[in-house]
C-alpha cells in the first residue's frame, strides 16, 4: 500500500437520500456504499454458512441488485443491512440451485440461524473472527495478508498485487489457493484460544496496518477511503483489548492513533495531499495523539522493541514537534537505526534515507536511496525526486517525478506530485522536512 485517519467515514447516500432518483444516483456512489460495508457482508456471510467463495458471489449479487434498484428506488435508510439481507437471500437462491437436497437445505438453515454453530472464540465481532481465520499458520504468510485486505476491505486484486509489488496474476492465485486452503482442512472462523494466539499474531498485525494504510491513503479512485482507516482502528483496539499485555499489539494501536490524528489536516481545501512539515498541527486530534504517547510510553517501560512500537515512537517524535521544523530528527534516525536492525527492508530502509536526509543533508540520504532502488514504487522515486530538487539537479528531479506519478492513481497524490514537478522552475527547496515520509 502506498503508505499510512477518528472520525467516522461520511456517508454520501444515507437516509436523507432515500428519495434519490435515478439522475441524483449514479453507479460510483452505489459502489462507494457496497465498499465501505463490503468486509461486513462477507464476514457476516462466512460465520452464517463457512463457504468464503459463496460469500463473496453473494456480495457481489447484491452489489448487482443495488446498481439496478437504488439509483430507481432510492438508497434503503440503512444501505449495510439491505446489503447483507439481499446477499443472504442470494447466497439462499444459490444453495436452492445445488443439486444435492440434503446439503442444501441443511445450509438454508444455517443462513436463516444467527447463533453459531462452532466456538467463535472470546469476541463477538465478525471481522475480527475472518481476520483470524485468515491468518491460520496453515496458510502461506504472503497469502493471510492477501487475502484479508481482499475478503474485510474488499480490495480489488490488482491493488493488493500492486501493494506487495507482484504481479496482479500471482497474487490472484495467492488468494485462490488460499480460500482453497480454509475450505480443505476446515478452518474454523473464530478467534482462537490464548495458546494460539501467537502464532498468529503477526499476521493480523501486518493486515490491520495494511488495511490502514489502504485507508489513509488509498491506492486508486480516490485520495482516500476513512472507512477502511476508522475500521482498522476499532478492530487494533478490540485486539488490544484481548491482548492487553502484549506490547507489539499495544505498539500497533498506537501507531495507528498517532498517524490518525493528522488526518484532518492531511488534505487541502483543493483536494491535495498537505505534507507533514507544511500541515495545521492545531487541527490534528490532540485526544489520539495523548492516547498514542501513552501507548508509547508503556511499551518503552517494558523494553521489549518491534516493529510497531519503534514505527509508533517515530510517530510520536513527529506529533511532539509543535512545528516541522522542530522535529527532532537525529531521534528519528536513531529509532530508524533499531528498526532497520529488526526489519531491514527496502521500504525501512527509504524511510530511514528520508531522516537521514535531515540530519546528514541530501547528498549522503541520496546516495543511500539510490543503493535500495526501489524502481517499481512510486515513493522511491518521490524521495529521490525531493532530494535532487533540494541538490538543484531540476531535470533529474522532473525525471523522477514524471516516474512517481506514472505509478500512482490518488487525485490528491497526483495533484500533490504534479504541482512540486511544476514549481521545479522556481529556487529549490531548501528542506525536504515539508514531506511526510512514505511510510512514517
Amino acid at each position: 500500500m502506498s503508505g499510512p485517519a477518528s472520525g467516522g467515514a461520511s456517508d454520501p447516500v444515507g437516509p436523507e437520500a432515500s428519495s434519490a432518483t435515478g439522475r441524483e444516483l449514479g453507479h460510483g456512489a452505489v459502489e462507494l456504499v457496497f465498499r465501505e460495508e463490503y468486509g461486513r457482508i462477507v464476514a457476516s456471510l462466512t460465520r452464517r454458512f463457512g463457504d468464503l467463495d459463496l460469500a463473496e458471489d453473494a456480495a457481489a449479487e447484491a452489489l448487482a441488485v443495488a446498481l439496478e434498484r437504488w439509483p430507481v428506488d432510492g438508497v434503503p435508510a440503512n444501505p449495510g443491512a439491505w446489503l447483507v439481507t439481499t446477499a443472504g437471500n442470494r447466497a439462499l437462491d444459490r444453495l436452492r440451485r445445488e443439486s444435492r437436497r440434503e446439503t442444501k437445505q441443511e445450509a438454508a438453515v444455517m443462513l436463516h440461524d444467527d447463533t453459531p454453530h462452532a466456538p467463535t472464540g472470546p469476541i463477538e465481532d465478525d471481522r475480527l473472527r475472518l481476520i483470524f481465520t485468515c491468518c491460520h499458520p496453515a496458510l502461506a504468510p504472503e497469502a493471510r495478508v492477501a487475502l484479508t485486505l481482499r475478503l474485510l476491505g474488499g480490495l480489488s486484486v490488482a491493488e493488493i498485487a500492486e501493494g506487495f509489488l507482484v504481479p496482479e496474476t500471482t497474487m490472484a492465485q495467492r488468494i485462490t489457493r488460499a480460500k482453497r486452503k480454509i475450505a480443505a482442512a476446515h478452518i474454523p472462523f473464530r478467534v482462537p484460544a490464548e495458546a494460539d494466539l501467537p502464532e498468529r499474531l503477526g499476521a493480523v498485525h501486518a493486515v490491520l496496518y495494511l488495511i490502514f494504510n489502504e485507508g489513509y491513503l488509498a491506492t486508486s479512485g480516490v485520495s482516500t477511503r476513512d472507512d477502511l482507516a476508522v475500521e482498522a482502528v476499532r478492530l487494533a483496539r478490540l485486539l488490544h483489548g484481548l491482548l492487553p499485555d502484549d506490547v507489539e499489539t499495544a505498539g500497533l494501536l498506537a501507531l495507528l492513533l498517532l498517524t490518525e490524528a493528522r488526518r484532518p489536516s492531511r488534505f487541502g481545501s483543493d483536494g491535495a495531499l498537505v505534507p507533514l512539515g507544511e500541515q495545521d498541527r492545531g487541527g490534528w486530534h490532540r485526544e489520539l495523539i495523548d492516547e498514542g504517547h501513552a501507548l508509547v510510553r508503556t511499551c518503552l517501560r517494558v523494553g521489549r522493541p518491534g516493529r510497531y512500537q519503534l514505527l509508533a515512537a517515530i510517530n510520536a517524535v513527529h506529533t511532539d514537534a509543535p512545528s516541522g521544523a522542530d522535529t527532532a530528527w537525529d531521534q528519528i534516525v536513531q529509532l530508524y537505526d533499531q528498526l532497520v536492525a529488526l526489519d531491514p527492508s527496502p521500504v525501512v530502509r527509504l524511510n530511514r534515507a528520508v531522516a537521514v536526509g535531515e540530519v546528514d543533508g541530501p547528498d549522503v540520504a541520496l546516495a543511500d536511496v539510490e543503493r535500495i532502488g526501489l524502481t517499481t514504487y512510486h515513493p522511491w522515486h518521490v524521495v529521490r525526486a525531493e532530494l535532487l530538487r533540494r541538490l538543484g539537479r531540476g531535470a533529474e528531479a522532473r525525471g523522477s517525478y514524471d516516474a512517481a506519478l506514472a505509478l500512482i492513481d490518488n487525485p490528491g497524490e497526483v495533484l500533490y506530485l504534479t504541482r512540486r514537478r511544476d514549481q521545479l522552475a522556481g529556487p529549490p527547496a531548501e528542506s525536504s522536512s515539508a514531506r511526510e515520509n512514505p511510510l512514517p
